[in-house]
Formats: structure tokens, sequence, C-alpha cells
């Protein structure tokens, strides 16, 4: 976005051509023209199809892999990185980062990929708290003195309180 905006300001404020603007940004010319006649504000290229040159006539040998890996326990199915060194043993090669996204894509596809899945911790009132101790100089009646601060925190709340301990005995502090 810095950029568009550095493109805008070159051409519209000071009046600069596309062909100076190219050379001042190291951009492309066509890529210059789409930020000055669009209002596009953020660029970005998202491929529609993934080409796959050499692995092409691997595919359906992968197919036929993780097809036969959908019917066995988790645990035992083929990862990426072992199926690329399988194919790289039939004459595979390419790299494995193509590898790794056909297998990727053909998960999403078939329905095998694992789900991406959030718990939000919950806690009720009274039920856990975090707490850790630390050791602080503070200087009370003019004399400077350590005390041990116990610190708490509730999980429900979020809400934050200290105990001070000293020598002579305890005192409570609030936030």
């Amino acid at each position: 976005m810095e950029t568009i905006r550095k493109v805008r300001q070159a051409h519209f404020r000071d009046g600069k051509g596309i062909r100076e603007i190219t050379r001042d940004f190291n951009l492309s010319r066509n890529t210059v023209r789409n930020i000055i006649r669009n209002s596009i504000t953020d660029q970005k290229h998202e491929r529609v199809d993934q080409p796959y040159p050499k692995l092409g006539s691997f595919i359906g040998r992968i197919s036929e892999l993780l097809k036969e890996d959908t019917v066995k326990p988790v645990r035992h199915r083929r990862s990426a990185q072992i199926l690329f060194e399988q194919l790289q043993r039939e004459g595979y090669e390419g790299g494995y980062d193509a590898v790794r996204r056909y297998v990727s894509t053909w998960k999403d596809v078939n329905g095998t990929a694992s789900a991406k899945v959030f718990i939000p911790l919950e806690y009720d009132a009274g039920d856990a708290f975090q707490f850790d101790w630390s050791y602080e100089k503070v200087e009370l009646g003019g004399v400077p003195i350590e005390v041990k601060i116990a610190q708490f925190r509730l999980c429900h709340s979020r809400k934050p309180f200290c105990f001070a301990y000293w020598p002579t005995g305890l005192a409570y502090l609030s936030n």
C-alpha cells in the first residue's frame, strides 16, 4: 500500500510520467498504469490454476497412493515427504514443494485435510488463577526494603491482585 501511495503522489502531485515512475520505483509499466488508472488500494496476485510441469505424469500415481492411504489409520498414512521420496525412486526429477502443494490441494478437495480448530479457554468464576512470585525493592518511610510479591491473576475476570510480604508481616496491595 505504501508503494501505491508513493506512485500516485509521484504522478498526480509531482506530475511525473509513467516511464520516470517505473525507473524511480523499479516497477513495470503495466503495474504503474494499473495503479494510476484504477482505484486499487492493495495489489494481490492469486494464481487460478497451479501448473505442475514436472509433476504432470506423476499426478495419477500420487492420487492413487493418497486414495490408498484414506482407508489407513492416520498414523500409518504417507506424509508428503514420504510420497516425494517414493516418487523419486520411481523416476520423478522435480522438487518436493510441488509434491507438497499437490498433496495439500488433493486433501482439501477430497475432504481429508485436517480441520483447523480453535478452542477458547473459558473458566468459571473462582475456578482457576495464574500465580507468580517476584522480589521487588520498595521504599517505605524513606527506608529501602526488599519485599516478596505474590502476584495473582484470576482466569475468569483477568483481574490482577498482589500480596506483599516483608520480614515483619503481610500487607495487601491492590491494583
